[in-house]
């Protein structure tokens, strides 16, 4: 019933001429590679999928999305419990990927090489220049720790976890602590 009253107002918005950004709240998927989501308390791991993929999904989802649905721009490889996801313009390493275990994702990555793929306050924070941007954009991590060579910054009751190490951010989601 939210969902169709949204869906409701929304049209009526845009009819109308007035600019809409519907929230991805009530347990709607944030798409890493399509969703302009900037509000960082909108987001919750278990609503973050990547090309299709969430967390707890299966393995052949997994294979099936990922591995034999092509998708444009990407190389994938299969190593042990993960599949990557590699920048076919330059393959020097994976931008994204799931790790699977018993059958089933708990973790999704990306990292910076990712961020001409990702939307919304992702891709500002995997292009931030320091901790304290990635801190102006998602607020205060729960707990972390910052020294000299680089920050891990743990949002654990949103399910996600942003290692900075210069040049290099990553992003992991796995599920809420």
């Amino acid at each position: 019933m939210t969902y169709i009253l949204r869906v409701a107002v929304a049209a009526c918005m845009v009819t109308t001429g007035v600019s809409v950004w519907v929230s991805p709240g009530y347990g709607e998927l944030y798409e890493l590679s399509k969703n302009d989501v900037m509000d960082p308390k909108a987001l919750k791991s278990a609503e973050v999928s990547l090309f299709g993929v969430k967390l707890g999904d299966s393995e052949a989802k997994a294979m099936d999305s990922l591995v034999n649905e092509k998708i444009p721009g990407v190389k994938v490889e299969q190593e042990a419990l993960f599949i990557f996801l590699l920048d076919q313009r330059k393959p020097t390493g994976p931008m994204a990927g799931v790790r699977i275990q018993d059958g089933k994702i708990d973790l999704i990555f990306i990292n910076n090489r990712f961020s001409y793929k990702t939307r919304g306050i992702f891709r500002n924070v995997l292009n931030s220049e320091s901790p304290d941007d990635v801190r102006k954009l998602l607020g205060q991590e729960d707990y972390g720790d910052e020294n000299v060579m680089g920050a891990i910054l743990a949002y654990d009751k949103q399910g996600f976890v942003i290692n900075y190490l210069g040049k290099d951010v990553n992003v992991e989601f796995s599920s809420p602590r």
